[in-house]
């Protein structure tokens, strides 16, 4: 049943926006006027279609991105519904009226289309591979295929809860540093550029060799007045730079490297991948994907090169026999603990258990790290922003001090 995009007028006159389906454009006309809305313009939404890169292409604009957030609360509904008894095309029928995103809204309605028409959950969500993850769709197929489909639902819930609430938690852990550091900067900017040039004109006057301190602010917030655009646009083309370095197959590999090997960050970024690959190999696990499918999908979500290609490597070496732990162990990035609590797993039977916990202890892990280093970063930022103004106000009381002793 085709879908139409549609503005209207509601009986206050009001202009309204949305989509809805049925057989032609004379019945979405009279559909709409049946619900006393009063269609203006009306137009049919076309499916996702495969693009010449062979991705698919899902029909609306960066504008109009869909959050993880919306997907988590749309499956944990779908669950319900599903799990009371409702058809899956019923269900989506429920979830369309009460979905906020427009173009959330119409990607739902083109799955449930192409529901109709006889294709599979799985297969209909692949028209959006830029929404569900192949991780989703290969769990959806899993359940479709082995009649859990509920329980899949309920799984993918969990897991995109999960990983929102740590990352709620760790970006509000982040908001007072990344503000306080953003009002530090500008607050140097202004008095480096607008307050110290006009205290230190009546200096320059004074025909006096200045302190050393002095000259070197002196010096500063002249090149800080002059040349501000220059090292504002020095800044946007490194990073410009550093985007395009990094979207390159040798970039994104010596970035993903430098990232492990940092001192505080790289034991932290290793620990959230580790914990992204736990979690999501054990749910797939756990829904009746073979491992060698499993780990295929795994390295593609685990947000690093470095450890993609040691999960590639190491499924090679499961396919000829050799147990998950001991191929793991081969590329030396997983943490030992974890490679040991992977082996317990494979003896005692339960591996997909033992790859929860791996996932629960390292995600309390970078919490707990996150936590204390943001409680230890207010201090020192703090006392670096101290040390700063506390410098440009004795380069400004210097040369006040020896004029008082001149004139004495």
């Amino acid at each position: 049943m085709p879908v139409y995009e549609y503005t209207a007028l509601d009986l206050r006159g009001k202009t309204v926006a949305g989509i809805i389906d049925a057989e032609s454009s004379p019945a979405a006309r009279q559909k709409l006027r049946t619900s006393r809305i009063y269609p203006v313009t009306l137009k049919e939404s076309h499916k996702a279609g495969a693009r010449k890169d062979g991705r698919s292409w899902t029909g609306w604009t960066p504008l109009q991105r869909i959050r993880p957030s919306e997907v988590a609360m749309m499956t944990r509904q779908l669950s319900t519904l599903v799990g009371a008894g409702f058809a899956l095309v019923p269900a989506f029928d429920s979830l369309i009226p009460h979905t906020r995103s427009p173009g959330f809204k119409k990607c739902l309605a083109q799955i449930k289309e192409s529901i109709v028409e006889g294709n599979t959950f799985a297969k209909s969500l692949a028209l959006y591979q830029g929404v569900f993850s192949p991780v989703y769709i290969n769990m959806v197929a899993a359940g479709e295929t082995s009649g859990t489909l509920e329980i899949v639902l309920d799984r993918l819930a969990d897991i995109a809860e999960k990983q929102q609430a740590l990352k709620n938690r760790i970006r509000s852990a982040l908001a007072y540093p990344i503000l306080m550091t953003f009002i530090g900067i500008v607050v140097l900017f202004l008095l480096l550029t607008f307050i110290v040039p006009s205290i230190s004109a009546i200096f320059m006057d004074m025909n006096q060799v200045l302190p050393a301190p002095t000259r070197f602010l002196i010096a500063l917030s002249g090149i800080f007045k002059t040349w501000w655009w220059a090292l504002f646009l020095a800044l946007v083309a490194m990073a410009v730079a550093l985007t395009a370095f990094k979207r390159t197959a040798g970039g994104r590999h010596k970035m993903d490297s430098l990232a492990l090997r940092l001192p505080i960050l790289g034991p932290l970024a290793r620990k959230m991948a580790v914990a992204r690959f736990s979690r999501t190999l054990g749910s797939l696990l756990e829904n009746g994907v073979s491992l060698l499918s499993a780990m295929e999908i795994v390295k593609n979500i685990v947000g690093n090169v470095i450890l993609a290609d040691a999960v590639e490597t190491a499924a090679k070496e499961v396919g000829k026999g050799q147990a998950l732990a001991k191929s793991l162990s081969q590329a030396d990035v997983f943490p030992p603990l974890s490679i040991q609590m992977i082996q317990v797993g494979e003896q005692s039977g339960e591996l997909e258990k033992m790859l929860y916990k791996i996932a629960d202890v390292y995600e309390g892990e970078v919490e707990s790290s996150i936590m204390s280093m943001t409680s230890l970063l207010e201090p020192l930022m703090i006392l670096f922003m101290g040390v700063v103004v506390g410098f440009i106000v004795l380069s400004i009381c210097l040369p006040i001090f020896e004029m008082n002793q001149l004139i004495r």
